[in-house]
C-alpha cells in the first residue's frame, strides 16, 4: 500500500513541477503542434504549442514506480515490467510520429500504415513476453483465454498450440491498435484525453488492488470466496503502476487543461493507450475495456461511421465533423463544456465498468 501511495504522490510532483522546464526546453527544440487546417478555426490560435508532452509523462511515470520501489525496498514484477514496456515502445511509436511532424513542418508525420506497423512490433513482442515468465505457481502475466471480468471459458488454444498462439497475438494486437488509436482520437481537446484516461487508470487501481485481496494465491482468503478468486500474477504491481500513470498525468494535467501550455502528441496518446490496454490484458479485463475505455470506443467509433457514411452515401456527413467531440465544438459548445461533459461520461462509464467487475465476483 506504501508502495502505491508514494508511487502517486511521487510521479504526480515531478511531473506538476518539471512540466514548465520541459515546455520551455521544447519551444527552444522548437517542438511546436502543427494544426490540421480543416479543422475548427478556434484551433488555429494552438499553433506552436509545445507538443510531446508524453515524454514528460513516460519519465515521470518511470520515476514514481522505480523510486516507489526502491523506497519500500519491493522487489519489481514482470507484469508491470510488461505495462511500462508497452507505454514506452508505443511512445517510442508517437514520438517518431511527432519528431516528422515537427521536421516536416506540417501536421501529418508518419504514415497510417507506418504507424501500425509500429504499433504491431510492439504489440506482438508484448504478447510473445505476456505468456511466458511463469512465476512459482505457474501463472504468466497473460493468458489466451478471452476475458472480461476474468478468464471466459473460451481459450484461443482451442485451435491447436500454433493457430492458438497466432489467434492469441492477433487478438492482442487488436486490442493494442483499438485502443491506442482510440486515445490518439480523444485527444483533440485541451485535457480531455488526460483526465478521461485519469479516470480509467483509477479503474485499474481498484481491480489490482481488489484482485489482489481476492487472489487464489492469498494464504488469508476465506474459505467461502475460495472459488471467487482471480488467478492474476501480480495483481497488486499492476495497481501501482496505474497510479503511478495516473499521478504522473494529475501533475500534467495542470498544464494541460485550456488553454494548454502543452499536448500530449502522439508520443503521449498512443503511450496512455498501450498502458491502459496492457492494464486490461494483464488483469484479464480486456472485454470490460469496452466500458473502462468506453470515451475511446465513442470517439474511435464516430471515425468509423462518420467515413463509412460518407463513403456510402457519396459525400454526406452525419457529424459535422469527426472525432465527435468537434461535432459538439462546430455546433457552438465551448471547448472547456465540451472537456467537462465528455469527462463525466467518461466517468460514468469506468464507474459502470468498475461495477460490473464487482457484481460478477459478488453474485458468482
Amino acid at each position: 500500500m506504501l508502495a502505491l501511495l508514494l508511487a502517486v504522490v511521487l510521479s504526480m510532483v515531478f511531473s506538476l513541477t518539471l512540466t514548465p522546464v520541459f515546455v520551455k526546453l521544447f519551444h527552444k527544440l522548437q517542438w511546436g503542434q502543427f494544426i490540421r487546417s480543416d479543422g475548427p478555426q478556434s484551433h488555429h490560435s494552438k499553433r506552436g504549442t509545445a507538443t510531446m508532452g508524453g515524454i514528460v509523462i513516460i519519465i515521470g511515470t518511470l520515476f514514481g514506480y522505480f523510486i516507489a520501489k526502491l523506497v519500500t525496498g519491493e522487489a519489481v514484477s514482470v507484469s508491470a515490467l510488461l505495462v511500462l514496456f508497452m507505454m514506452v515502445g508505443l511512445g517510442l511509436v508517437g514520438f517518431t510520429d511527432d519528431f516528422l511532424k515537427v521536421r516536416k513542418q506540417q501536421s501529418l508525420g508518419l504514415g497510417g500504415w507506418s504507424k501500425i506497423a509500429g504499433q504491431l512490433v510492439v504489440a506482438v513482442a508484448f504478447g510473445i513476453m505476456a505468456i511466458n515468465f511463469a512465476n512459482s505457481n505457474g501463472v504468466t502475466p497473460a493468458s489466451t483465454a478471452i476475458s472480461f471480468t476474468r478468464d471466459l471459458n473460451f481459450d484461443l488454444i482451442f485451435a491447436g498450440p500454433f493457430i492458438g498462439y497466432a489467434l492469441y497475438l492477433i487478438w492482442t494486437s487488436f486490442l493494442v491498435v483499438g485502443t491506442s488509436n482510440g486515445v490518439n482520437l480523444t485527444d483533440g481537446l485541451d485535457g480531455l484525453a488526460t483526465g478521461a484516461t485519469i479516470l480509467a487508470l483509477g479503474s485499474y487501481i481498484i481491480i489490482g488492488f481488489w484482485q489482489f485481496n481476492q487472489s487464489c494465491f492469498n494464504p488469508a482468503l476465506a474459505a467461502d470466496v475460495v472459488h471467487k478468486c482471480y488467478n492474476v500474477r501480480d495483481p497488486l504491481d499492476l495497481a501501482i503502476v496505474a497510479a503511478a500513470i495516473a499521478g504522473a498525468l494529475i501533475g500534467f494535467l495542470w498544464w494541460n487543461t485550456s488553454p494548454a501550455d502543452i499536448f500530449l502528441g502522439d508520443t503521449g496518446s498512443l503511450a496512455l493507450g498501450g498502458a491502459v490496454v496492457a492494464l486490461a490484458i494483464l488483469t484479464h479485463t480486456e472485454l470490460l475495456l469496452i466500458l473502462i475505455g468506453g470515451l475511446y470506443v465513442i470517439e474511435a467509433g464516430s471515425v468509423i461511421i462518420q467515413r463509412a457514411y460518407f463513403k456510402a452515401t457519396h459525400g454526406k456527413r452525419i457529424f459535422l465533423m469527426s472525432p465527435i467531440h468537434h461535432h459538439f465544438e462546430l455546433k457552438g459548445w465551448a471547448e472547456v463544456t465540451v472537456v467537462v461533459r465528455f469527462w463525466i461520461v467518461a466517468g460514468l462509464l469506468c464507474a459502470a465498468g468498475v461495477g460490473v467487475f464487482y457484481l460478477e465476483w459478488f453474485y458468482r
